[in-house]
């Protein structure tokens, strides 16, 4: 290729001879004409496809080869091997043109599984107040002079991609359920179905395929809000893939100035100040409008949450002879009547 370039400047740009350009390069005067006459910018070179020995045993090779990779590798026949047998069948070419053939089937087979073993994703699609998507992040904030590191829980509605964020100090049943009770009030209602990842707050035991065994507490809050809860395949963020994005976006969007406020309170109540302010700024990308002109047609498809869920979670303890019950690590006094009796602990 780099030999016809030098032909096509000399002849073209140079004003050179055929017969200097022969001379030169050592070709024919009929090679040069010809690449000069067909204005080629590359060498093309016709293959000629003749006759194989192979031909007639070629059905028969594929299928010996598709069985063999069906095997462990140190069960497989080597391609002497299977030339050997060929020739017990009447093959009489060369070991090569075996390899060779072997060569082109193993890389077809590769490019077939590239294109076709890999599976076809089609986008996910929702309805108007069908579905919201959950889940927990870790971020930093300033709260009373400290750097404190925060979980915060991100509710993002999936049809009109409203969300909300709201910071907690861990992640445990209660913040699980106070984060869910002001979400459904900032997006304005509760969707028909939740979809979550295997959280240890909502799944105690991930069963084969779809099968859970979804904590009590939590059961009970998604039939106070009478949503149904789907959960996740593990390690598979993208059936959640919005709310994955939107934990991304919110650490660009919020966390990365790392905000300062005095307390946690003051925290959350500007977080949904932002995330209300941003539904208007971001376009929502597959509807016309921005989140916001999208939320405002979605919200009368949600169903509204009515009185919060009471999102205690409770335990079972003994009061000590003093009046005191011990939990985390903490004592709390109770009245002198309970001493030495065991009673229900709500948090």
């Amino acid at each position: 290729m780099a030999l016809l370039s030098v032909i096509r400047r000399w002849a073209f740009r140079d004003g050179m001879s055929i017969r200097e350009i022969t001379r030169r390069t050592g070709l024919s005067r009929n090679t040069i004409r010809k690449y000069l006459r067909s204005d080629a910018v590359e060498p093309k070179f016709e293959v000629v496809v003749r006759p194989s020995k192979l031909d007639p045993f070629a059905e028969r090779l594929s299928g010996w080869l598709k069985t063999e990779m069906a095997k462990s590798r140190k069960q497989r026949r080597t391609g002497k091997q299977i030339h050997a047998d060929l020739v017990v069948l009447g093959y009489d070419g060369s070991y090569s043109r075996v390899a060779a053939f072997m060569r082109a089937w193993k890389a077809d087979r590769q490019v077939q599984e590239q294109t076709t073993g890999r599976g076809t994703f089609v986008p996910l699609v929702f309805e108007s107040g069908e579905a919201f998507q959950f889940d927990w992040s870790e971020d930093w904030a300033i709260l009373g002079g400290e750097r404190m590191k925060l979980q915060a829980a991100h509710t993002k509605l999936s049809h009109s991609r409203a969300f909300i964020v709201r910071a907690y100090p861990i992640q445990t049943h209660e913040m699980l359920f106070d984060a869910h009770q002001h979400a459904f009030r900032v997006l304005g209602g509760v969707p028909r179905r939740g979809i979550y990842d295997n959280m240890k707050t909502a799944v105690d035991r991930i069963g084969t395929g779809k099968a859970r065994q979804v904590n009590a507490r939590f059961a009970a809050m998604a039939s106070h809000y009478l949503f149904e809860p789907e959960f996740c395949n593990p390690a598979s963020g993208w059936e959640k893939g919005q709310v994955e994005k939107n934990v991304q976006d919110a650490r660009r969007r919020l966390w990365q100035r790392l905000p300062k406020f005095p307390d946690i309170d003051a925290l959350n109540l500007w977080l949904e100040e932002q995330c209300i302010a941003e539904w208007t700024q971001i376009p929502h990308g597959n509807l016309p409008g921005t989140v916001a002109d999208v939320w405002a047609r979605e919200v009368s498809d949600l169903m509204k949450p009515g009185r919060p869920f009471d999102g205690f979670v409770e335990h079972t303890k003994r009061v000590s002879p003093t009046c005191l019950v011990h939990f985390d690590r903490n004592r709390y006094s109770v009245p002198a009547s309970f001493a030495n009796r065991p009673v229900s602990l709500r948090i």
